[in-house]
């Protein structure tokens, strides 16, 4: 079977709880593009497991592994709609942390080149210490093109709508991969794709003034910390660039399931003074991944 090379949509996967899921449905639906017997419409099941809530290259001090069970149905034409839960099994109370719902709809402009646009509507736990709990839904578009069976670049832009009175984030990212597939491993008709990838983020980060103001140091507000945080709040409002982010998705496909992992490297940027942040991780390069198994129909 000759070998193609697929486009790798850049969303807000790690950008915010809700990206997260996208993220791992990114290297699923490459496998689908491959997929000559899959049907018009499709049902997918999943579960994944998330080792670390990581934003823009911004985490915690307490690692947030999570598990985010997804329901995605795609009709012919591009359009799906997707949902899901994001469950964090470490803590004792207020687990089912956060859900979302997402309409979008997937299309080919060209032959090489593909777009995807999406809403979603986030909904979180009152109690959730996500960093991107302050964001109350998204928008996303993007555009990828493969450059002669070569390399695919890719760019796309997010508006996040902040709740709580704070100004609202928009983010760009602009990213390269090269995708690979082999078929025949275990059966005829299986097939894996590996998509070693390159992205980089820019945006404000009004959604980490809030998660710091409302989360990390609500019940500091009269600190000399907080105090500090004001004086940086417009810094937070400015366009800079975030991270730059190192990827390797890798899917399986054999039946109807479909395997997938993706560890990723991110190296922040333009971070916030150390008196600020605290103990929270202030290392520059934050390694995290998420893994899990999707059943289609």
């Amino acid at each position: 079977m000759k070998i193609v090379y697929l486009s790798l949509l850049v969303i807000t996967a790690l950008l915010l709880s809700a990206s997260q899921s996208f993220a791992q449905n990114t290297s699923i639906d490459k496998t689908d593009k491959d997929d000559k017997s899959a049907p018009e419409n499709s049902f997918k099941f999943g579960l994944s497991y998330l080792s670390n809530n990581v934003i823009m290259g911004r985490a915690d001090t307490i690692k947030t592994a999570m598990l985010i069970p997804d329901i995605k149905y795609t009709f012919s034409n591009g359009i799906y709609v997707l949902g899901s839960v994001t469950y964090i099994p470490n803590r004792v109370s207020g687990k089912l942390d956060e859900g979302n719902i997402t309409a979008g709809y997937d299309f080919d402009i060209t032959d090489d080149l593909s777009a995807t646009t999406s809403f979603s509507k986030l909904f979180y736990n009152k109690n959730s210490t996500q960093i991107g709990s302050s964001i109350s839904s998204t928008i996303s578009a993007s555009l990828d093109y493969d450059i002669g069976d070569i390399i695919t670049p890719t760019i796309g832009v997010d508006y996040n709508f902040v709740k709580q009175g704070f100004k609202n984030d928009i983010f760009l990212n602009a990213g390269l991969s090269h995708d690979f597939i082999n078929t025949g491993l275990l059966s005829d008709d299986d097939f894996l794709v590996i998509s070693p990838s390159v992205t980089v983020n820019a945006g404000t980060q009004n959604f980490y003034d809030a998660y710091l103001t409302l989360k990390k140091y609500k019940l500091k507000s009269k600190t000399a910390t907080s105090k500090t945080l004001t004086k940086q709040e417009t810094k937070l409002s400015k366009f800079n660039l975030l991270d730059y982010e190192f990827s390797l998705p890798i899917a399986y496909k054999i039946g109807r399931l479909i395997f997938h992992f993706t560890p990723t490297y991110a190296v922040s940027q333009n971070k916030l003074p150390a008196n600020i942040t605290g103990s929270m991780i202030t290392k520059p390069g934050i390694f995290y991944f998420d893994t899990g198994v999707t059943v289609k129909f």
